[in-house]
């Protein structure tokens, strides 16, 4: 056994029934057992019933639990040689030693592991950035719409006033051959030199933003996806953290076997002292694993806002794009009835009529794309509210 020390005791040393204790119940469990202590009786009850639900629930863990009593045995069981005469050998000693050191290894992992501030991350803090300079540049597109929305309402009214020159014209009879609709071409030349509202580069603006957006969306995606993952790692780092509260309390009472051994009280209570400083850190580590997910979960949860408001404005867009196009038809088939207007006096007849009849579906597209700008423009600042309260909720 090599050299050793002792320390003799007046008082009869505890007795381990290790053997039985350890092959009956989960590591923590079976080293209270095996130290001679109460389970029900000591501190962390609550925590040793988590400890032991977790176990039942997962095999990574019971792989642990199963390795912890077999360390917890041979060390205990090593001590349990130098019962008899309150004599603990340095080769009993080092086993102990070997077997905290083992356990703490865990520990350090999972400290190193839980030391970056997830909150500070440039790549979510670049998104953020991304997501209000197109919020920004798509409602600047809403205005370029509902300003040429407002060109198309003028020529809804060159169209009204055409209509009523016309009637009017229909009443007068010609004199001296002067032409009889004479103000109707002329208010039909105004529409049609007012053209078509939307220019070529508001078709360019809505093209880039609608490329911004859906590259928005899908960087968002992919973020999401990398952040479920963490969260999803996060679930194996918290059984780490069970996994470090065992070794903890495991320590605890392999140093308590230890003082019992020695029988020293001055020696027991350093012991007792160090012992008890584990546990509270195995906690701190959990509340720092805890923090790590509450920093993730915020995370995600602005990633799902950003998503949300990217998804309701490429919807928008769609709806958009699909009204321009319509409205975009109306308006060369009233000019095409206008420039046909223009030939002679039957044929101002002809196309005053077919404007009249596309000029109701006229309105009720422009009114339907003034509904829908406005939509759009309400979806992105709602959105970007929403996105702006979560960040000023978070916590420095």
């Amino acid at each position: 056994m090599g050299c050793g020390f002792s320390r003799m005791s007046s008082g009869t040393p505890p007795e381990l029934a290790v053997d039985a204790a350890v092959g009956n119940a989960t590591g923590p469990a079976a080293a209270t057992s095996a130290a001679g202590v109460d389970p029900g009786s000591i501190q962390y009850t609550a925590e040793l019933s988590s400890y032991e639900a977790a176990c039942r629930l997962d095999p990574e863990l019971q792989t642990f639990d199963a390795t912890l009593q077999q360390r917890t045995s041979r060390a205990i069981s090593t001590l349990a040689l130098g019962v008899e005469v309150h004599a603990l050998s340095f080769d009993s000693l080092r086993e102990v030693i070997g077997c905290l050191l083992e356990m703490n290894q865990e520990v350090v992992k999972v400290i190193l592991d839980s030391k970056k501030d997830v909150w500070k991350n440039p790549e979510l803090f670049e998104l953020v950035e991304d997501y209000f300079d197109n919020s920004l540049q798509t409602i600047d597109f809403c205005t370029a719409l509902e300003n040429c929305l407002k060109k198309a309402r003028d020529s809804q009214l060159i169209i009204h006033i055409a209509l009523q020159r016309f009637a009017d014209d229909e009443q007068e009879v010609d004199v001296d051959g002067r032409k009889k609709y004479v103000r109707t071409l002329d208010e039909l030349r105004h529409f049609k030199v007012a053209g078509d509202p939307f220019t070529q580069e508001f078709f360019q603006l809505f093209q880039t933003v609608y490329r911004q957006q859906l590259s928005m969306l899908e960087k968002l995606q992919l973020r999401k996806g990398k952040l479920d993952k963490k969260l999803k790692r996060l679930k194996t780092w918290r059984k780490v953290s069970s996994i470090i509260f065992a070794a903890a309390f495991t320590a605890v009472i392999i140093c308590s076997v230890v003082a019992a051994v020695v029988a020293a009280p001055p020696v027991a209570a350093a012991l007792a002292a160090a012992a008890s400083i584990p546990i509270p850190a195995g906690k701190w580590i959990d509340s720092l694993l805890k923090g790590y997910q509450d920093a993730l979960e915020r995370q995600k949860g602005i990633l799902n806002s950003m998503h949300v408001g990217t998804y309701l404005t490429l919807k928008d867009l769609d709806i958009i794009q699909v009204l321009v196009d319509k409205l975009e038809i109306q308006i060369h088939s009233l000019l095409d009835a206008s420039d046909f207007s223009l030939r002679d006096e039957d044929a101002v007849r002809f196309g005053i009529e077919e404007i009249r009849k596309n000029l109701e579906e006229f309105m009720k597209s422009v009114d339907s794309l003034d509904e829908q700008a406005d939509r759009c423009n309400r979806d992105i600042r709602r959105a970007r509210t929403v996105v702006l309260q979560k960040i000023i909720r978070h916590p420095n």
